[in-house]
């Protein structure tokens, strides 16, 4: 549950959202993504209020990755096809026409998160990192406005995360890419190129602002009720336990 939450981005921001288990994260992406309806509150996604549109249409301008689009797709669907089908937020290729620029554009996403090599590959069997570079190249397909990240390192061993930390790296360095709200629990997964960060604590923010002023020891160890020393280091922020 959400609770007093007053948060605002900008076209051209980076945000991530770092709190613990419970914290209300996934659900503040789904409330900005229109896939959850708040029972309180103003919530405005594009200039467009809740409950004054259909929020059918807007969904269309919002890409959203979380582990819950793998399991709604086929598992035989072929790489390059699942990205295919982001140009229409659709689950089967069958659903619409797709011209050689389409198909181009998906390759091109593909390369540039080095994973043209398993296009012609089913998802059923990549791993789990090439299947979130997928995700995240179907996301981009179909150039959204708004771009918002569940989680997309979860569960990935070491260099398939520091690969989905480099792609993110490249969106956010990207002026031309939409405003990025990524959702962690660990510090080591945000990107360089984060402008902005948000702490949350049982549903409530307890730290809002510029990535340098949130991201740092105070305020991380109150969002985790545990003393952490967070260093800035390269564009990476790391944390550890204080002992």
């Amino acid at each position: 549950m959400l609770d007093s939450v007053d948060w605002e981005v900008r076209r051209g921001e980076r945000w991530v959202v770092l709190g613990p288990n419970g914290s209300g994260k996934t659900t503040l992406l789904l409330v900005a993504g229109m896939q959850l309806l708040p029972t309180r509150g103003v919530v405005e996604v594009l200039g467009e209020r809740y409950g004054r549109t259909d929020a059918r249409v807007l969904r269309r301008r919002v890409a959203f990755v979380s582990q819950s689009t793998l399991r709604i797709l086929r598992p035989s669907l072929r790489a390059l096809e699942a990205v295919m089908t982001g140009r229409y937020a659709a689950l089967e290729p069958w659903w619409h026409r797709y011209d050689d620029r389409a198909r181009d554009r998906a390759m091109q996403l593909l390369a540039a998160a080095g994973m043209d090599h398993v296009a012609q590959r089913e998802l059923g069997v990549l791993s789990e990192g090439e299947r979130q570079q997928v995700l995240l190249a179907r996301a981009l397909m179909g150039e959204p406005e708004l771009l918002l990240l569940d989680e997309p390192a979860a569960g990935l061993d070491l260099g398939a995360r520091e690969r989905v930390v480099e792609r993110l790296a490249s969106l956010a360095s990207d002026p031309a890419a939409p405003p990025v709200v990524l959702v962690t629990h660990h510090t080591e997964e945000i990107p360089p190129g984060t402008t902005h960060a948000a702490l949350l604590q049982a549903g409530r923010m307890v730290a809002v602002g510029p990535a340098a002023t949130v991201l740092t020891s105070a305020p991380v160890s109150a969002a985790f009720g545990l003393d952490v020393d967070v260093v800035h280091s390269q564009g990476r922020w790391y944390a550890r336990a204080v002992c």
